[in-house]
């Protein structure tokens, strides 16, 4: 059986008919069966007999149920098949006579699921959003320290009366971001009208430093609330504030940094680099203007613009974080991983509890195959945040790729508890089931994910794996049908609905799905070690080497398809060539004492006695317990 690949990803039925297969509603039960057969001798009777005892003995007693129903229908005088349904009718009845737990349908898990994978996802753009506001302040700070203290230094330039009239205004111009942050917006009006109105004649600097941080303070409403039709009048004051700003006083920077921010929350990328391009012109050496050119060429996906401003930014503070973690996102989108991890390693450096920044080294660890590094990164963002719900499921996928199927188990249940039915979670979570053997579980979680996106073909594909864990076989042949469907190059539910078809005694159908794969990847080993046995079983024997050939050619030193390569030369005639098979299977596998065996046959059937004689007698005495040792001794008696 195939092993799934877990995903984060996302990770869109058709006709199931449109691949040309003829499989969708397959219950294992063959028509127009040679009347002549006797009831003991009919293969179909006794193929159904054996799946419903099967499904008896995992309690899925309706699906036995089924089968002999359509038995008794043929032949009501089956008295075994009556004695079976009988059996699973009993169970059926005291099934149902205990009382389950009431369990949300799957489409209400779905919806649910939806629901809550929305609300995690818009839980994670706001945690990202405040990331970046976080950084934003701090620099907007440090920033209007700067700004104050150049203040207080151009007045103690002016005279004294100058110096009242300036004062007069920095108060009016407090008062009125007071008013604004306490959300009167009227007070604001007025007391900025104030200021505007004791502005001394000729100052065009000192005018433009106020009218920028008047266009300030009103892009701070705004952003405080984008949505409000206030927010929206916030927004229109600081953009004429700013250019009437950036007007009077040609060498300011904050009316192009507040301009700059507009349009990026606008999304006019272009604008909005130009004006911060014009604010790291006049202010070279200032790190906060390279770090928002930086984020306006990323958003605009000018990737690498976009590294030259965040590197700048973090050579002109060493110890910004938000600076690092962003030279990792554009080095990460450049593909340049390792130097993206060591961008995200300084990040944490300087902020040890810096979560994303974990994640994002557990992504890159993942992608380069350091599984135990990863696993350690996104513990590490858990540990500052248990809440983080991406590297929760991330940290499972980690798992999960190290075989710690039981640790990835627990980490995708969590997941679960914060995003009910999240669909990649919940197929993840379905692949795991797998793995640990829990294929029942496995079914109701793929089942989950088929539902969520029922034109997945590798959920579809899984849901048929786990089906077939569980022995529920016309469940798993429906949804291999479904995934072959969806992708008419999908081989591997080609491949395993052919082994089902071989297994369980359906060779025509089993070689036309085989064929259908075959057509796609003719180099596929499953593909042909399949075909190989599908032809065996029909006793043609020339296709049977033809594709066992094939398969050795992919795996040269795979000693089982080698084996029954060596089978299929004996079953053509081909006893020379059985017989060097045979040879490289026990070079390749000196403990396949049936290969030593059926070597010795060949050497007898070939007229070589000695050497049937010396393979024969070389197994009893290295595996003196060998379960056909009898039938060893009988040759060896016979030569």
């Amino acid at each position: 059986m195939d092993r799934r690949v877990l995903i984060g990803g996302g990770i869109a039925l058709a006709l199931l008919l449109a691949a040309g297969i003829t499989v969708a509603v397959f219950a294992f039960s063959r028509k127009g069966d040679d009347p002549g057969i006797s009831r003991e001798a009919d293969p179909s009777r006794e193929n159904t007999l054996t799946l419903a005892r099967d499904y008896i003995a995992q309690g899925v007693y309706q699906r036995a149920l089924d089968h002999l129903d359509r038995l008794l229908i043929a032949d009501a005088s089956d008295e075994e098949a009556r004695t079976l349904r009988d059996e699973a009718l009993a169970a059926l009845r005291t099934q149902t006579d205990t009382p389950a737990a009431p369990r949300p349908s799957v489409e209400e898990i779905v919806a649910l699921g939806r629901l809550e994978a929305e609300r995690a996802r818009r839980a994670e753009e706001e945690r990202a959003s405040r990331e970046a506001e976080e950084a934003e302040q701090r620099a907007h700070a440090e920033a209007e320290a700067v700004r104050l203290k150049a203040q207080e230094e151009e007045l103690a330039r002016q005279s004294q009366e100058m110096q009242r009239r300036m004062r007069l205004v920095n108060d009016y111009v407090a008062q009125g971001k007071a008013s604004l942050s306490a959300g009167d917006s009227k007070a604001a009006t007025e007391a900025f009208d104030n200021a505007l109105r004791q502005l001394p004649p000729g100052e065009n600097r000192f005018e433009g430093q106020k009218r920028a941080e008047i266009a300030d303070s009103y892009y701070e409403r705004y952003a405080r609330d984008r949505n409000s039709p206030e927010g929206q009048e916030a927004l229109k004051a600081a953009q004429a504030f700013a250019r009437e700003a950036a007007a009077k006083d040609p060498t300011g920077t904050l009316p192009h940094s507040t301009l700059g921010k507009i349009y990026r929350d606008l999304s006019q990328w272009d604008n909005a680099a130009e004006e911060f391009r014009e604010a790291v012109r006049l202010e070279p050496n200032n790190y906060v203007h390279s770090y928002e050119l930086g984020r306006v060429y990323f958003s605009s996906r000018k990737l690498a613009e976009a590294r030259q401003t965040f590197e700048t930014a973090t050579r002109l503070n060493p110890q910004f974080e938000s600076a690092w973690y962003n030279l990792g996102g554009a080095l990460s989108a450049l593909r340049q991983r390792d130097e993206a991890l060591a961008a995200f390693r300084r990040a944490v450096e300087i902020r040890p509890d810096y979560a994303p920044a974990h994640r994002e080294i557990g992504r890159i660890l993942s992608a380069k195959g350091d599984r135990r590094g990863a696993i350690e990164a996104f513990s590490a963002a858990l540990r500052t945040d248990p809440q983080d719900l991406a590297s929760l499921r991330e940290l499972g996928v980690a798992q999960s790729a190290a075989g710690d199927y039981a640790a990835a188990e627990a980490s995708f249940a969590k997941a679960l508890q914060g995003a009910p039915g999240d669909e990649r979670t919940t197929y993840n979570m379905a692949v795991v089931k797998i793995a640990l053997k829990k294929s029942a579980e496995g079914v109701e979680f793929a089942q989950e994910a088929v539902a969520a996106a029922p034109n997945n073909k590798e959920y579809n594909y899984t849901l048929g794996l786990a089906c077939e864990g569980a022995l529920k076989f016309d469940e798993a042949v429906a949804a291999y049908t479904r995934a072959a469907v969806l992708d008419s190059r999908y081989v591997s539910p080609r491949i395993n609905l052919g082994r089902l078809y071989a297994d369980r005694g359906f060779p025509d159908q089993a070689l036309e799905v085989l064929t259908e794969a075959y057509r796609v990847e003719p180099n596929n080993f499953e593909v042909n070690n399949n075909l190989g046995q599908a032809y065996a079983k029909q006793n043609r024997w020339k296709e049977s080497v033809e594709h066992y050939e094939r398969a050795v050619s992919v795996q040269p030193n795979n000693a089982a398809v080698r084996e029954n390569l060596a089978s299929a030369y004996v079953g053509a005639g081909d006893i020379a060539k059985a017989r060097d098979t045979y040879r490289e299977v026990v070079r390749i596998a000196p403990n396949n004492w049936d290969a030593f065996l059926a070597l010795g046959n060949t050497y007898v059937s070939l007229g070589d006695a000695d050497s049937a004689k010396r393979y024969i007698r070389d197994l009893i005495t290295r595996n003196p317990d060998y379960p056909r040792r009898a039938e060893a001794e009988r040759i060896l008696s016979e030569l």
